[in-house]
Order: C-alpha cells, then structure tokens, then sequence
C-alpha cells in the first residue's frame, strides 16, 4: 500500500460518508459511519465511532483492526442502505459491492470511494452508563 496515498486520504478527511470494515477470521463485515476524524497529524491516527451493539464493532474487538473507505458525495442511496439499513449479521454485504483486502486482513470497499486506509486500535472510549 502506498504510504504517500493513505497521508494524503488522512490530511482530507471532513465530515461526510464512510464504510468502515472489519474482520474476524474468514467473516467480514461492513457498516456505514459519519463520525470519523482526525485526532493527530503526527503521528497520522483517526477515531471512528460505532455502535457497540453492531457486528463491525465486535469484529474490530476481536481483530484490533479496521479500515476506512471515503464515499463520493455522489453515492447512490442503494449502495448506502447496503452497508447501512441492513445488519451484517443478515446479509454479506461486501459480497455486493467492489472490495479488496487491505495491507491487514480487513478489506476496503473500492466502489464508490474516494480513498481508503487502515488502521490499528491503540485505544478506545468506552461510554459506561
């Protein structure tokens, strides 16, 4: 993976649209996130937030690890329902949309993107009621 691409996709993340995939083992799993951000430039890390009741989230629990892909604003709200109004947990959802495996054993979803990158878990907040 070219280390130049992924700074250049982290310098422009901005609020918008994102498919956040994780693995465990031979299952993969893909949900839809708009809270994803910068938290420092060097070292390059990123913050996601995810539901903990979703699969993606148990699976970046187990992998330590998940990826990014940046959406086009022009996405097709078919494409987004794929990833946001069903569970992962009822349909493979990557199996209908263009992905490869990443640098890690997560995928990234390649349709529909602007850009991608990997990351691995360092830390995490956990809201506790």
């Amino acid at each position: 993976m070219d280390t130049d691409l992924n700074l250049k996709a982290f310098q422009q993340l901005s609020y918008g649209l994102y498919v956040v995939c994780s693995s465990d083992g031979d299952k993969m799993n893909g949900q839809i996130a708009n809270c994803v951000f910068q938290v420092t430039s060097s070292p390059p890390r990123i913050a996601v937030s995810l539901n903990k009741e979703n699969l993606t989230h148990e699976f970046i629990q187990k992998s330590g690890e998940f990826s990014v892909s940046v959406l086009e604003e022009s996405v097709p709200m078919k494409f987004i329902g794929l990833f946001g109004f069903k569970s992962g947990r009822d349909v493979d959802n990557l199996s209908h949309a263009g992905h490869e495996q990443g640098v890690t054993a997560c995928h990234v979803v390649t349709e529909h993107t602007l850009s991608t990158m990997e990351a691995k878990i360092i830390g995490q907040f956990r809201n506790v009621q």
